[in-house]
């Protein structure tokens, strides 16, 4: 019996701290609405910084928008300069050059694990771009991308990415039969001539190289006529 009275009074202790710290927290709660009630002001500063905090978030993102618009504008480079990156910076300037000729999405994501792609966007026109890049620091003087590359290229563009267009590109050479290859299977090349003309700016790639798919039609038209 003096066990399960102790037991209860511990019960009853707790349940008395429990209300009481309730009991502080409401009239906490009170006395700050009724001071605040007294101080409208300090309301008003509050409301204040947090309209500045807003803006300034909104103004530092609009400037980091800004800043990555003026960096692909005009962006041009020479092929000495390409010939000079690591693979990995060759990536980011192919991204930058789609981004450039208008592609809002376009994303590096080469790497391991990347299936063939290491660079992927969408132009103006709606298509898919699905790139796969191969450096060569030597340029010409390096080995050339052949037909095993572009199998690899071909198993994954359209079946894993779902590319309207798929590309490989290079600042080196490109053996015959992969060229061959790439005609019978649809494939796009860039090789170090026609890169030379895209990185100068003049022209967008959709449009210098030859037999690119028609533009994707309207998502409404896409759809299959219900059969109802």
């Amino acid at each position: 019996m003096s066990r399960r009275r102790r037991r209860g009074a511990r019960g009853g202790d707790t349940g008395l701290v429990t209300f009481g710290v309730l009991a502080v927290a409401v009239l906490l709660a009170v006395r700050a609405v009724q001071w605040l009630a007294a101080h409208g002001w300090v309301l008003v500063v509050l409301g204040l910084l947090a309209l500045s905090a807003a803006a300034g978030w909104c103004y530092a993102r609009a400037r980091r928008i800004r800043a990555a618009r003026l960096r692909t504008q005009g962006l041009a480079y020479s092929i000495e300069q390409i010939d000079a990156m690591h693979h990995s910076a060759f990536e980011i300037a192919i991204r930058d050059l789609l981004a450039r000729d208008g592609s809002r999405d376009a994303l590096r994501c080469g790497g391991r694990g990347d299936l063939g792609a290491d660079v992927k966007g969408h132009d103006p026109l709606g298509r898919l771009w699905v790139i796969q890049c191969k450096h060569r620091g030597s340029g010409l003087n390096g080995s050339a991308v052949g037909t095993p590359d572009l199998q690899t290229l071909n198993g994954t563009g359209r079946p894993v990415h779902g590319g309207d267009v798929v590309v490989m590109v290079t600042n080196g050479r490109v053996t015959q039969p992969a060229r061959a290859f790439a005609r019978q299977q649809r494939l796009h090349l860039v090789d170090r001539r026609v890169l030379q003309q895209w990185a100068r700016g003049a022209r967008p790639l959709w449009e210098i190289l030859p037999a690119v798919p028609p533009p994707r039609p309207p998502a409404r038209l896409r759809r299959r006529p219900d059969p109802g």
